[in-house]
């Protein structure tokens, strides 16, 4: 198995505190709603722009 780059481990975090995690190993990324996808994107885009102003 390839290493996860930071962002990807953030995202599948994220995926798991939003319940999504169990979905997205069953269809993978391209099985999520747009919705589901941009909730995952902008929290993972807030956490990432937070911690470099840190």
């Amino acid at each position: 198995m390839r290493m996860l780059s930071q962002e990807e481990r953030l995202k599948y975090e994220v995926a798991e505190e939003l319940g999504l995690l169990p979905k997205l190993q069953e269809v993978g990324w391209a099985g999520l709603s747009t919705a589901e996808s941009g909730k995952i994107g902008g929290i993972v885009g807030a956490r990432m722009r937070k911690s470099k102003r840190q």
